[in-house]
């Protein structure tokens, strides 16, 4: 009897621990699977906490404009934003059918560069001075999928995978005077959204000034970045190349049709996914980009080559689909765009020509050559390096040559500091930092000649300045 006891106790340790090892690997996958979730769903979440910002915290809403009516301050805590452009931002959907994008033509001393993107991120047009319109302005038409209807002489059509999107629209600025700032806005307000069906008497567009608003769409890297991706899933048709991920985003309990309501225990393991997930993209960033001006250049692409060609192709390569790749970028950025290098190009540098990280409380200085290859204007903004956005309560982000009182050498060339107070007599150069928190850079070249990418003109790398 004691024997049959014994054996049963065994084969019941034996169950249990069974049981144990299953459930191990099934918790194992779910994490594994979170993972993956967060690499290849990034861009939409990207794009869902700009919007859900928007209509949280502004008057704004989908199908009108909110706008920054003064150059970007901390305040606006989006992803690596330009400083020394004029921001409108309008988000739209075309689940009741086309949306018209009409964008005014270029002026003397008034002109655009616009990026209009779908919920993925995926560049649909880039438009303004530079863009497919050549300055001429133009009615763009966002299709919905599969739409068939033919359009109205005048209309540029703009078919998308998805429903939603939105447009970047930066109305240049002269200068950061009032007057110029002014201007600028003044030019911005001309654009219109609409729908299709309205454009025989198109209704007044809506502006929303958000210039003291809190604007945070910083990545949350916790279980409720997995809200933000079930939001768009619900809301979006499944592209073909994805639809690998459907079962992967039933392991996790996001299902279209289906409420997400994961329980304590799956929580749990998203939350561990989601900060392994972070690791990684933050690993990958670290390692650095591919060099830019030269081989050992601290400057650096953008983005990753394979992924940029990608994305000007649609994501359409037959043997090319860099996710992982695109995962990184929208960890530090948002926007796509079309044609990188024919209206702007970027180059970010997160460390030294030493090597080291940028520290906020040491002080650096960079050489900016004279007669920078661009025909619009050239800056430089730091970026808080850990969160990717403009570093919080300091008085300005960047320096860049609409800045007028910019001190220039005798040899053209203009010396830029970076530190958490300004060196003696170089205050008008100076950009403040967090003497607290490590710091990027990025160097923006709008409107680049053929010069630029010959690599006939060289930003050196930053260097520290000896106390």
């Amino acid at each position: 009897m004691k024997y049959l006891v014994f054996l049963c106790m065994l084969v019941a340790a034996s169950a249990h621990g069974a049981e144990k090892a299953a459930q191990q690997v099934f918790d194992s996958e779910i994490e594994r699977k979170a993972v993956q979730a967060v690499v290849w769903g990034i861009p939409v979440v990207n794009y869902d906490l700009m919007r859900q910002e928007m209509l949280t915290k502004t008057p704004g809403k989908v199908g009108q404009v909110i706008y920054w009516g003064r150059p970007l301050d901390w305040k606006n805590q989006t992803l690596t934003p330009n400083p020394d452009a004029l921001y409108f931002m309008a988000f739209f959907t075309t689940r009741d059918g086309p949306v018209v994008l009409d964008l005014p033509a270029a002026e003397s001393g008034a002109s655009f560069n616009g990026n209009i993107v779908n919920a993925w991120q995926l560049p649909l047009e880039d438009a303004g001075l530079l863009g497919i319109d050549k300055g001429k302005g133009g009615k763009f038409v966002i299709l919905p999928p599969a739409y068939k209807d033919k359009l109205p002489d005048g209309f540029l059509p703009l078919q998308s995978e998805v429903y939603g999107g939105y447009m970047l629209f930066r109305s240049n600025l002269k200068s950061h005077s009032d007057a110029d700032v002014q201007a600028s806005i003044d030019y911005g307000k001309k654009l219109k959204i609409y729908p299709l069906s309205a454009a025989g008497n198109p209704p007044e567009t809506i502006f929303a000034d958000v210039q003291n608003i809190l604007f945070d769409s910083t990545i949350k890297w916790d279980e409720s970045f997995f809200d933000n991706l079930n939001r768009v899933i619900q809301e979006e048709p499944w592209i073909t190349r994805d639809r690998v991920m459907i079962d992967q985003l039933k392991s996790i309990g996001i299902e279209k049709g289906k409420p997400f309501k994961p329980d304590r225990h799956v929580q749990s393991l998203l939350t561990k996914g989601i900060k392994e997930a972070q690791a990684l993209l933050e690993a990958k960033y670290d390692a650095g980009l591919p060099p830019f001006f030269t081989e050992k250049s601290r400057w650096t692409f953008p983005a990753y080559p394979d992924l940029i060609k990608a994305s000007q192709s649609n994501f359409d390569e037959p043997d090319a689909y860099p996710v992982d790749h695109r995962g990184v970028a929208y960890s530090y950025a948002y926007i796509g765009i079309k044609r990188l290098g024919a209206g702007q190009f970027y180059s970010i540098s997160i460390r030294d020509k030493d090597g080291n990280d940028f520290d906020g409380g040491k002080t650096y200085r960079l050489n900016v050559p004279p007669n920078v290859p661009v025909e619009q204007y050239w800056s430089v903004t730091a970026y808080d390096r850990q969160t990717h956005v403009l570093i919080k309560n300091v008085s300005r982000a960047s320096r860049s040559s609409q800045i007028s009182e910019l001190v220039k050498n005798e040899d053209g060339s203009i010396d830029l500091y970076f530190g958490p107070s300004a060196p003696k007599g170089k205050e008008a150069n100076w950009v403040p930092t967090d003497p607290k928190r490590k710091f990027e850079l990025m160097f923006r070249a709008y409107g680049p000649t053929k010069d630029f990418f010959d690599k006939k003109w060289v930003l050196p790398d930053v260097a520290p300045m000896s106390k």
